[in-house]
């Protein structure tokens, strides 16, 4: 734990399980209050009793949110005001996939997606970094996914939010260069958390054809992201065979993988 935490508070969504869970238990030595947002209540309150046990000096903070609403969001920024609680970090974890034929989709569930990976992102950093600029201090993690640099097909929609994310990612970073504000986005392939069940359409249709030597643990991926941020990077690939399919994929012309994507073996 360093002797003064580098951030003051740092808000985390997506924070009930996978990733976002990571983030929180991993970030915790390097701040003094974090805040835990997802829909699942219960499960923050577990999170939030482990980071108490562990780290002592740590204010935790737990919001049951449904980033899907904008009231909500709004609720939670107010919130937020109201105890003094303002984050000068940023993890932007939440986010919802759909794996099918994009004209069978159910058109809640996609826009779920976009509401949660795009426009909620987008309106909390938008929110938060007012303050971050006017302390002349934070950071921004947006996570993205290696989805972000092709286009997928049976996970169109999900590819396109991330090259969202990603592309958003990098702009802001540019414009935040001159408050030395980092922003970086993670860019991690398969991770084994529940966003893959959450993804499918019910219990018997197929998950998303990856293989298994892809996978990287969530632990490493939060890992690799943290110490990516301390080395103000601005994207990073966790796992070294993510980095290379990146490194290869980014390289390739368009027109190349169209041709391969429509290869690629689908299970939709």
């Amino acid at each position: 734990m360093p002797e003064t935490p580098l951030y003051s508070c740092a808000l985390v969504t997506g924070a009930s399980s996978g990733l976002g869970e990571e983030f929180a238990l991993q970030i915790a030595p390097r701040v003094g209050k974090l805040v835990l947002v997802a829909r699942r209540e219960p499960l923050l309150e577990v999170l939030a009793e482990r980071v108490r046990t562990r780290f002592p000096h740590v204010a935790v903070a737990v919001f049951q949110v449904d980033l899907n609403q904008p009231s909500e969001r709004e609720r939670l920024l107010e919130r937020l005001s109201e105890i003094g609680w303002m984050p000068d970090l940023l993890v932007n974890n939440a986010g919802l996939g759909d794996y099918g034929e994009f004209a069978s989709a159910d058109w809640g569930k996609l826009e779920s997606m976009l509401h949660v990976n795009i426009e909620a992102l987008t309106h909390l950093t938008h929110a938060l970094l007012p303050e971050m600029i006017r302390r002349a201090h934070g950071a921004v993690i947006n996570v993205s996914s290696l989805a972000s640099v092709i286009p997928i097909p049976d996970f169109a929609v999900y590819a396109a939010t991330k090259a969202y994310v990603t592309s958003f990612s990098e702009a802001l970073r540019i414009e935040l260069r001159g408050h030395s504000i980092p922003v970086l986005a993670v860019c991690p392939g398969p991770v084994r958390t529940e966003f893959g069940n959450v993804a499918r359409r019910g219990e018997n249709s197929p998950g998303m054809p990856t293989h298994p030597a892809f996978y990287v643990p969530k632990e490493q991926v939060v890992s690799e992201s943290l110490t990516a941020l301390d080395r103000d990077c601005a994207r990073v690939y966790p796992g070294f065979k993510t980095a290379v399919a990146a490194l290869v994929l980014c390289a390739l012309p368009l027109v190349v993988l169209r041709f391969a994507m429509g290869f690629r073996p689908r299970r939709a």
